[in-house]
């Protein structure tokens, strides 16, 4: 994102001008160019709803949430207005920042409970860890308020102290923590461990200006150069820092390689290309993407598609091709407008069409040449229908509607918390049994959830992992029951089997590969 300043007052200012001028003139003599006369009719509006509107107009209201969010939304989906509030928490995203106190919460009516919390966060300087439940926050009492009124308290709480209330697991009686919020890092890396001997597994949620750091440092962790494989999972990234996908690419590409190229009616062509980075990879890379993979993510995914650096696997994704310019306006707020387009290394597009939007047709103009076949490096013919298609497709689970409920309900972390309470702590060996589940069978039982043959039999499996799952979470932190759930993860397991297979599926014609099947 490019970052300019523009004043807000200066523009409304202009537009003052232009209607003054106008107003002077007779009717027959309305401006000449097109933009005056479009300031003119808007003037003109707002003038009539400012005399006969039955209150008195709050003109930020209409002008900041109607006419500036209005127009834009008529554009595209992505160019935006912001306030003051979103505008700082844009500006912190880009940072890889947040304000508050560094923890990851369950929240369900009645009931919050901590599963993580970040190095140096107020959450871990205090002492709050895994498991712990927060019964109160500032005198009120947790057990007394639904979701909703759940949410907005902890979004109160975020800018200000905050004394909690927390019964510690194991405990019945509460302790007070008193945290004052801060600013906090958000890694962009959630997920990162030896998923097999030899191959790591790292998942980025995100791009910002850290990201290419995180993700070497993590990789030196775990290996580094000695590393046989590398599996990223880009799903569910929807983006972030353009200049951070180029930088992430570098450490995988050879300097000056093409990354992507961007084009606008009224931007200058640029080419981003790769660069010398202190710490370079080349272990053979598998990732994975999905439909949520978007803009950022599928720009560095693209880059190293087109140069045969990595199999891409998994579902097809988002197909976001735009670029955001950000500008900087008075009062604390911004506007982030479509400026342009970018073009993978091989000249594809990236962005879907957008029925009803600027975007239905993205223009081809833009487009490098007239040929609409493209290739990889290697040869390898390559889609160009908007987002990435998968070199090798794996369909993801699909759960009944069942197991669906049961997750949204909380039913596995509610069960996780009352586990505890009646057995105890569990070691790192523990396994959910047949007594395991038939608790949790008595838990939804008390709980008023029915357990239906025809899903309760073919869920076993899925059931095991997810209340192994969140037992982790609570007893050892939200990055152990991170990793239990990847490695119960259908992808996931069948993207670690194409390792051996990469150099074959890299080459202009690559030998047949069923698409697995999903699996319940």
């Amino acid at each position: 994102m490019t970052l300019r300043r523009t004043s807000l007052q200066t523009l409304l200012l202009a537009t003052l001008i232009v209607a003054v001028a106008s107003l002077l003139h007779s009717q027959s003599e309305l401006p000449s160019d097109e933009v005056s006369q479009e300031v003119l009719k808007f003037t003109r509006i707002y003038g009539a709803l400012e005399a006969n509107y039955m209150d008195p107009l709050d003109s930020e209201q209409v002008i900041y949430n109607g006419a500036a969010r209005g127009g834009l939304s008529a554009l595209d989906p992505f160019s935006s207005f912001f306030d003051p509030e979103q505008f700082e928490q844009l500006r912190q995203f880009t940072q890889g920042k947040s304000r508050g106190f560094g923890s990851v919460l369950y929240v369900q009516p009645g009931k919050i409970l901590v599963l993580q919390t970040a190095e140096g966060s107020p959450s871990r300087r205090a002492g709050l860890g895994p498991g712990d439940e927060i019964v109160s926050v500032n005198g009120t009492r947790i057990d007394r308020l639904d979701l909703q009124s759940l949410i907005n308290l902890l979004q109160q709480a975020r800018s200000q102290t905050v004394r909690l209330g927390v019964i510690r697991p194991g405990r019945v009686v509460s302790e007070d923590f008193e945290l004052h919020p801060a600013e906090v890092p958000t890694p962009s890396v959630d997920k990162s461990f030896l998923l097999a001997p030899g191959i790591a597994y790292l998942h980025i949620n995100s791009f910002d200006i850290k990201t290419p750091q995180e993700v070497a440092e993590m990789i030196g962790k775990l290996g580094g150069g000695g590393l046989k494989g590398l599996l990223l999972d880009l799903r569910d990234n929807r983006g972030g820092v353009l200049d951070a996908a180029t930088g992430l690419a570098s450490v995988f590409l050879k300097p000056d390689l093409l990354v992507l190229t961007q084009r606008g009616r009224a931007v200058p062509e640029k080419d981003y290309r790769t660069f010398q980075t202190p710490a370079h990879f080349e272990m053979p890379i598998v990732v994975l993407v999905n439909g949520t993979t978007a803009s950022a993510a599928e720009v560095f995914v693209a880059a190293l598609q087109d140069h045969d650096r990595a199999l891409v696997t998994g579902e097809p994704s988002f197909g976001k091709g735009v670029v955001e310019s950000v500008a900087t306006l008075s009062e604390g707020t911004g506007l982030a407008l479509t400026t342009a387009q970018y073009f993978t290394p091989s000249g594809r597009s990236i962005q879907r069409p957008l029925p009803g939007t600027a975007l239905a047709d993205p223009d081809s103009s833009l487009k490098r040449g007239t040929n609409p076949n493209f290739h990889t490096d290697n040869g390898r013919p390559l889609a160009s229908s908007g987002g990435i298609l998968p070199d090798v497709t794996l369909e993801s689970v699909v759960q009944d509607p069942w197991f669906n409920f049961l997750n949204q309900r909380g039913a596995f972390t509610g069960f996780a918390s009352e586990y505890l309470t009646l057995h105890g702590k569990i070691k790192e060996d523990f396994e959910p049994d047949t007594a395991t589940l038939d608790a949790f069978k008595s838990y939804l039982e008390r709980q008023r959830v029915r357990t239906p043959e025809e899903y309760w039999g073919p869920d076993q499996e899925a059931l095991r992992l997810r209340i192994k799952t969140e037992l982790f979470n609570l007893v050892f932190g939200l990055a152990s029951g991170d990793e239990i759930e990847t490695r119960g993860d259908h992808q996931v397991k069948q993207a670690i089997e194409l390792f051996p297979k990469i150099n074959a599926l890299l080459q202009p014609h690559p030998p047949n590969l069923a698409t697995a099947p999903p699996k319940r």
